[in-house]
């Protein structure tokens, strides 16, 4: 193992919060509009299973977006998400908000981006992860990147990584088989 996963794997051990950026993360980053004004994205599934197993295993998952929809709130609730900020450029002034009611320290935080407005908080916290498909100053600042792409599985492959350098992962899976 190398010395940057072996970081990688030290970090990921003391994560329980992990952030998500929405579009380009959650969703291919594509925005779909109807004819009648109505906006459709695409979440992945098994991106769900991973927010789920995540949770499962005591590690909280929330989302701090840039943009507002209520298809997201929609997404969120049904994958009981409480954390959830939208409409909010400023993600590190969010996260910041954030920590002012919640018990993290900036080390137990994880945040998956993929685009200029999570620089900042792919910097501060404690594991920052930039999906495949991030622009490159993304991945240059982030410690680790996902070989999936936003939209596409990245956020299961995170849970999965976190999962397992906490050493859950097997008992996990072993509940499928």
């Amino acid at each position: 193992m190398t010395p940057e996963n072996q970081r990688v794997i030290h970090c990921a051990k003391n994560i329980r919060l992990l952030l998500l950026d929405v579009d380009g993360v959650l969703t291919d980053g594509r925005l779909y509009y109807g004819n009648q004004g109505e906006e459709l994205k695409a979440f992945n599934i098994q991106d769900g299973l991973g927010i789920k197993l995540l949770q499962r295993n005591g590690i909280e998952v929330g989302i701090i977006t840039g943009r507002s929809s209520q298809l997201l709130s929609r997404r969120a609730t049904e994958l009981g998400i409480e954390l959830v900020v939208q409409g909010r450029e400023d993600k590190l002034t969010a996260l910041d908000e954030m920590l002012e009611t919640s018990h993290y320290d900036m080390q137990e935080i994880a945040f998956l981006g993929d685009d200029l407005p999570d620089l900042a908080v792919i910097r501060r916290v404690g594991l920052g992860v930039a999906v495949a498909n991030a622009r490159p100053i993304i991945a240059e600042h982030a410690l680790w990147q996902t070989s999936a792409c936003g939209g596409h599985g990245a956020v299961r492959e995170l849970a999965e990584l976190l999962l397992s350098a906490q050493g859950k992962l097997e008992e996990t899976l072993a509940g499928y088989l």
